[in-house]
C-alpha cells in the first residue's frame, strides 16, 4: 500500500472509530455540562489524545515486538471501559460540586482531564484489535506504526467534529432555557451509567472475563 492510500485509509478508519457508541457516550456525558462549542471541542480533541496514545504505545509494542494479549487481559482491558463509563455518568448522575465532580463549567481543568484519562482507557481497550487490523493490511512494521499515527488523528478529529455536533443543540438550549442544563447532565450521566454498567456486564460474564473460560475477540 502506498503511502497517500495509507493516510487516507488510516483517517477514514480513525474518524469512523471515533463514533462507536461506547465512545460517543464517554464524550458526550463528560461535555454535557459545557455551554460553549470550544470548550466541548477541547474536550473532544483530550479524548482522541488520550486514545491516541494508548493506541500508538500498546498497538506499536504488538506491532513491532509480535506481542499476544491474552484473552482475560484483553478481557480486563474492556472492562475497564465499562468502570469508566459508569463513573463518569454516576458523577453526572450525583452532580455534585467537588473536586472531582463532573463538568463544573466551561472553564474547568476537570471535564479535560477526565476526558483525557477516559480516552487513555479507551485506547487501552481497543489497541489490540486495531494492532491486528494494521497487521492485516500493512506488513512493512514502520508503515503500520506511521499507520497508528494517522489513525490516532483520525480519531481525534472525528470525536472532535462530534462532540461539537453534539454540543451545538446542548449549548444553544443551556442558554436559552437554563432550567433544562440540569436535565441534560442528569440525562446523559444516565446513558452512560447504564452503558458502563452493560459493558462489564457483558464483558464479565458473556464474554468470561469471570469464568474459568474467557471468550475474547478484539474489537
Amino acid at each position: 500500500m502506498n503511502l497517500p492510500a495509507l493516510i487516507g485509509l488510516g483517517l477514514f478508519l480513525g474518524m469512523k472509530h471515533a463514533t462507536d457508541p461506547d465512545h460517543v457516550v464517554a464524550v458526550t456525558a463528560i461535555a454535557s455540562r459545557s455551554r460553549r462549542l470550544a470548550p466541548a471541542a477541547g474536550i473532544g480533541m483530550l479524548w482522541g489524545v488520550g486514545h491516541t496514545l494508548t493506541i500508538f504505545m500498546v498497538g506499536a509494542a504488538i506491532i513491532l515486538f509480535n506481542l499476544v494479549v491474552p484473552p482475560r487481559i484483553g478481557l480486563a482491558m474492556e472492562f475497564a471501559v465499562g468502570i469508566a463509563l459508569a463513573v463518569v455518568g454516576c458523577l453526572n448522575v450525583a452532580g455534585r460540586k467537588g473536586p472531582i465532580s463532573a463538568g463544573l463549567d466551561d472553564q474547568g481543568r476537570v471535564p479535560r482531564l477526565r476526558a483525557f484519562l477516559v480516552g487513555l482507557v479507551h485506547g487501552l481497550a481497543g489497541s489490540a484489535a486495531v494492532a491486528l487490523l494494521v497487521l492485516s493490511t500493512v506488513r512493512d512494521p514502520r508503515m503500520a506504526v506511521a499507520y497508528l499515527l494517522v489513525f490516532g488523528l483520525g480519531t481525534m478529529l472525528g470525536m472532535m467534529l462530534i462532540t461539537v455536533t453534539l454540543a451545538v443543540p446542548t449549548s444553544v438550549a443551556a442558554r436559552k432555557f437554563p432550567s433544562v442544563a440540569p436535565g441534560i447532565q442528569f440525562g446523559t450521566g444516565l446513558i452512560s451509567a447504564a452503558f458502563g454498567l452493560w459493558v462489564m456486564y457483558d464483558v464479565g460474564y458473556v464474554d468470561g472475563l469471570f469464568r474459568a473460560v474467557p471468550h475474547w475477540t478484539p474489537h
